[in-house]
């Protein structure tokens, strides 16, 4: 192997690990000679893997704790009501809608004969 060539892929190793290279690809073509080949995108930010955009384990860390903690809060510390409780609490929502309902029905009826009046 020529010194040349040696020197280039000493520098594109020693590069790959810079954050500003760590996008780029190598490629061996037929020679056996690395390449360095960079993928642009007229997006900025698109077609490139960084090291925020790639899968982590510890977030996925932290979305599994978060999941345990939820399920923990919602066995040991939430207050469910009462049966009775929430049939009152049912009873009062299908009053309520039933009054709104009779409130939208004679707006509507009352309109409808304002505009036979006017027209």
């Amino acid at each position: 192997m020529k010194a040349e060539e040696l020197l280039v892929q000493v520098r594109l190793l020693k590069s790959w690990n810079d954050n500003s290279v760590r996008d780029k690809a190598f490629l061996v073509s037929n020679t056996g000679v690395a390449q360095l080949v960079e993928h642009w995108s007229p997006k900025p930010g698109v077609g490139r893997s960084s090291r925020s955009s790639r899968a982590n384990f510890m977030n996925m860390r932290k979305i599994s704790i978060y999941f345990e903690e939820a399920f923990k809060e919602l066995i040991y510390k939430v207050t469910w009501p009462s049966w009775k409780e929430l049939q009152n609490s049912a009873i009062i929502v299908m009053i309520a809608t039933v009054v709104i309902a009779l409130v939208v029905f004679a707006m509507d009826i009352s309109f409808e004969n304002l505009l036979k009046l006017l027209y």
